[in-house]
């Protein structure tokens, strides 16, 4: 028998597949199944965050598996509350799925938000979305945190702070230009991609591309030890940097050890922070110094850095297309 497809199921039916998978992992006082999940929230402050995933210029299935995308999907909302200084605690999940997608799909990418849950933010939990059809995949994540203080903003560095990351900088961006060299035809249509022609080291980018892990723990470390000022990079340090460093009214100087995949590199949602010089938390690295606004927002090594600094979707989709 043939594997079941989206359309050979109603919506209720499906949806019971995905609750299946996700089954046994949420702690909301109402979980999926009615209009709405009540969540309890301890100290009453909420962070609340979104982020949508396309086909095309955000994943391609010639690359990504079902558990890469939600693994993904969860990773890079994750980040964005941990970048506040919160906890996760909960995942708002709408999928708009093309009615020909095998099931299996569908649930091995709950299968994938579940353990992205499980094994960067154990307690959070996916409490339920919407599922709707559509010619484009789509996944649209809504994550919701508690703040045990105050929120870290990116306004809040200040000259003579230290300038730290956690996390990995670079080896996103390394994978998806493997992809992108090596998995494509020549008419630039993304060809399955095959790991076994791959080096471990390259196996390894491609990866953090597909599954990023960001350090989501360390968002509410940072928090108490007293960072000033902190976001997660998706879009590239140099421009991620360019944003904080805007926000607060200051001048980010990066070391100039830091090379150009590091720099211009995004995806793999290190946590950028600032802190005063004595409070660098356990988990992160200086990578640079806070100084008074200058010229530039970032320089590197105490130079103006030539050049773009990162991934903006209305400037290089076009140059991604295939």
């Amino acid at each position: 028998m043939s594997e079941p497809r989206v359309r050979d199921l109603d919506e209720a039916a499906l949806l019971r597949r995905i609750f299946a998978v996700l089954e046994g992992s949420s702690t909301a006082l109402v979980g999926p199944g009615d209009d709405a999940a009540v969540l309890a929230v301890p100290g009453e402050r909420l962070v609340a965050t979104t982020d949508t995933l396309v086909h095309g210029p955000d994943f391609r299935l010639a690359w990504s598996s079902g558990e890469d995308l939600g693994r993904k999907a969860a990773a890079v909302n994750l980040a964005d509350v941990a970048a506040m200084g919160a906890r996760p605690t909960a995942l708002l999940v709408a999928l708009a799925v093309p009615d020909a997608m095998p099931v299996t799909f569908v649930e091995d990418l709950a299968r994938g938000l579940r353990a992205a849950c499980d094994e960067l933010a154990p307690g959070c939990a996916i409490e339920g979305g919407d599922l709707t059809v559509s010619d484009t995949l789509t996944v649209a994540v809504t994550a919701l945190g508690v703040l045990d203080g105050a929120p870290v903003r990116r306004s809040g560095a200040r000259r003579g702070d230290i300038v730290a990351v956690a996390g990995d900088l670079g080896p996103a961006t390394r994978g998806l230009r493997i992809l992108f060299d090596r998995f494509r035809g020549a008419d630039g249509t993304p060809m399955s991609m095959e790991p076994s022609v791959l080096s471990d080291a390259e196996r390894s980018d491609v990866v953090a591309q597909l599954r990023p892990t960001p350090p989501i723990a360390l968002g509410s470390v940072a928090a108490r030890a007293g960072a000033t000022a902190m976001m997660d990079v998706s879009d590239g340090l140099i421009l991620d940097a360019t944003r904080l460093a805007d926000a607060s009214g200051v001048t980010l100087d990066l070391s100039s050890s830091l090379d150009d995949d590091a720099l211009t590199g995004g995806e793999d949602h290190a946590l950028l922070a600032t802190f005063p010089a004595d409070a660098m938390p356990e988990g992160f690295r200086r990578i640079g110094t806070v100084r008074e606004r200058g010229a530039c927002a970032v320089t590197v090594g105490g130079v103006p850095f030539s050049g773009r600094g990162g991934w903006d979707p209305y400037q290089d989709w076009d140059a991604a297309r295939g």
